[in-house]
């Protein structure tokens, strides 16, 4: 049995693959399986897998017509043989010390989840800077949602991380298949941080998440209804584990007002009608169910989901005027900008960072 099993899904990404598949090959723990699923690419993708599998038996790859990316991943989950899953998409990197140290951390503390920080990488620049998302507060020790509600307001970023696959399959814990979804990491990362009780935190980084692939899913504005997918997959989800769902479902319901929001300034605007629609009819219901409560709005702004609830057309008014500012917003961060976020505090000018400082509070 291999310590770890690294999925790779792959769809037509040959101008970065190998690129992955180097860090993936040189990684310092060698007891591994590196599982590629190959869904139907039309490019390169595939004669670039076959040749780095005649470098090396530890490749296995799974070749299959195209599905979508839910499909994918669970073909890959029920392939991989590894004690732990770990999961590298296709157009990002990662050091080659990654496996090796979260499996040290995960068999220490026979942990369910090890999950590490990242960091933002341009590919134009080459250009690397820490995400900065975890604290050291809460690092290197052995935590719960149930205990510690943060893990669930955490970014559904599921490629950080490593899984105990027993732990997975104990819990049932797959991808939504949706065949030309996204945003399948957004159910699947809620899910397993609701169901584990031993995580473990770690603030180094070690993967590169490719922020200028102007393939990526974010940048698709059609995409209008996938989230509403992986929230109604949540929704089942809470449904089914009652006890779960006592502690965790008014963090799911502050998420996932969160973002729709974020998607409504994302899409298209000729979608955005329909979407707030979707989006109004869903929380009336919570609304009748008597979810939306405390703890829902002393997070949420009570005035805008009235507006939402009951006047529509000043909602979207609203909502247009959310995405100009966020324009404008994103384009003066290219210039200059502060972040604080829970480890660090930087400065950044014209998109370098020139001043980092630890934050520990």
């Amino acid at each position: 049995m291999p310590k770890v099993s690294i999925l790779v899904p792959v769809y037509n990404v040959e101008k970065y693959l190998k690129e992955c598949l180097e860090s993936l090959v040189s990684q310092t723990l060698s007891d591994i399986e590196i599982v590629c699923v190959n869904d139907g690419s039309t490019d390169n993708s595939l004669n670039i897998l076959e040749e780095f599998k005649n470098k090396d038996n530890r490749i296995v790859i799974i070749n299959k017509e195209n599905s979508g990316y839910g499909s994918s991943m669970n073909i890959a989950l029920n392939t991989a043989k590894g004690e732990y899953i770990g999961i590298v998409e296709s157009d990002d990197f990662v050091k080659n010390n990654m496996f090796e140290d979260l499996y040290k951390i995960a068999s220490k503390n026979n942990a369910d989840v090890v999950k590490s920080d990242y960091f933002y990488y341009l590919t134009s620049s080459n250009e690397a800077r820490k995400a900065g998302k975890i604290s050291k507060y809460r690092t290197n020790q052995v935590i719960n949602a149930k205990k510690y509600l943060k893990l669930l307001k955490m970014q559904p970023t599921i490629w950080n991380a490593i899984y105990k696959k027993d732990f997975l399959i104990k819990n049932d814990i797959k991808f939504l298949e949706t065949p030309g979804a996204s945003y399948q990491d957004t159910s699947f990362s809620f899910k397993v941080m609701a169901s584990a009780s031993r995580v473990v935190l770690t603030d180094k980084a070690y993967l590169y998440y490719r922020q200028d692939n102007i393939s990526s899913s974010v940048h698709q504005k059609n995409k209008v209804f996938y989230i509403c997918d992986e929230y109604d997959e949540i929704t089942r989800f809470l449904n089914e584990k009652p006890e779960i769902k006592k502690f965790a479902n008014s963090q799911k319901l502050i998420r996932q007002y969160r973002a729709y929001i974020w998607n409504l300034k994302r899409i298209d605007e000729v979608y955005r009608d329909s979407f707030i629609e979707k989006f109004s009819n869903t929380y009336k219901e919570f609304e009748i169910q008597k979810m939306l409560d405390k703890a829902f709005y002393s997070k949420i702004n009570k005035n805008e989901v009235s507006l939402l609830l009951n006047d529509k057309v000043a909602f979207r008014a609203l909502i247009d005027k959310m995405a100009k500012n966020q324009i404008k917003c994103d384009e003066r961060k290219k210039l200059f900008s502060i972040r604080i976020n829970p480890s660090r505090i930087s400065i950044v000018l014209f998109g370098k960072q020139i001043v980092e400082i630890e934050n520990n509070a």
